[in-house]
């Protein structure tokens, strides 16, 4: 069974170019759209579904690389909305994997525990299948009170989508009367987003030479360094990780020009504090019912 973050087996001189890296700006949270499985398993004729696999494989090592390095918080584009329309097969597939891989998880989940990782799937979860539903919410319960390092892995997640939930939210809330219109600003929408509970990534990482988006935590990366490889994921290996993180130190003076001081704890009246802490119970309160057998009819 694949552990979700594999030991560092590096060697010495990888070690000390790790050494090296951490006398300078380390990022606290960096941001992974990890693309380009398929044209991988295209290129070594494989099927697709493997190709996801070594991709899972490739997540795993780079945790490993993450925690070595002392970053803290690290999330991961694993599955977009908008990959609900490829072809039944492969959506299928991938949603088998997932379930293979929470399912372990949370039957072998020494290794998890042990790095006191606390896990957090942010997206869409109603649009996914029970099941996996389930597994997903069991995993969140059991490592929420890990404060280790926090992995988020958006799962049927888009911008587009967190944002338009957020306003949905906030308009419920002012028919209600919970909040006023004048009560909307920035901190609100923020802690209305599914990354309520993160700082914002300080750097993020694209692979396959994509040199785009994909509506990935739009909101969240106005000020992040952003940078781009040209190799496929599975291929990522420890020296492309260093290098990013070389191009994010190289660029730290002129973000912290730019960036605001960021802080989870954001300033609201009594009103906005009492409706944020209600929303975000009800959101606990619907991943346990997740988490619960299904009611047999």
């Amino acid at each position: 069974m694949s552990t979700w973050i594999r030991e560092c087996t590096l060697s010495w001189l990888q070690r000390l170019a790790l050494k090296a890296l951490r006398t300078g700006q380390v990022p606290r949270h960096v941001a992974f759209i990890m693309d380009g499985n398929r044209r991988y398993a295209n290129k070594q004729n494989l099927a697709k579904t493997e190709g996801h696999a070594r991709g899972f494989e490739k997540m795993s090592e780079a945790l490993g690389w993450c925690t070595e390095l002392g970053i803290t918080e690290i999330t991961v584009y694993a599955f977009s909305i908008d990959n609900f329309k490829r072809s039944k097969e492969e959506v299928d597939d991938l949603m088998e994997l997932a379930r293979q891989k929470f399912q372990g998880l949370l039957d072998n989940s020494k290794n998890i525990m042990e790095n006191g990782v606390c896990i957090r799937v942010i997206g869409n979860l109603s649009l996914l299948p029970e099941n996996i539903r389930k597994l997903i919410s069991q995993v969140i319960i059991m490592t929420k009170n890990n404060n280790k390092t926090n992995l988020n892995i958006a799962f049927a997640y888009t911008s587009r989508d967190e944002i338009t939930n957020a306003i949905k939210d906030i308009t419920t809330a002012v028919k209600r009367t919970d909040i006023l219109p004048e009560d909307i600003n920035e901190d609100l929408i923020s802690d209305c987003l599914y990354t309520y509970h993160s700082t914002n990534p300080d750097l993020l990482i694209r692979t396959s030479g994509e040199i785009r988006l994909s509506d990935f935590l739009m909101w969240q990366i106005s000020e992040t360094c952003l940078y781009f490889s040209n190799v496929l994921w599975p291929e990522f290996c420890v020296w492309d990780f260093i290098h990013a993180i070389f191009y994010y130190q190289k660029c730290y003076p002129d973000i912290k020009r730019m960036i605001k001081k960021q802080s989870l704890v954001r300033k609201h009246n009594n009103r906005v504090a009492t409706y944020v802490d209600k929303l975000h119970h009800e959101r606990e309160s619907m991943i346990e019912n997740f988490s619960l057998p299904a009611v047999q009819s």
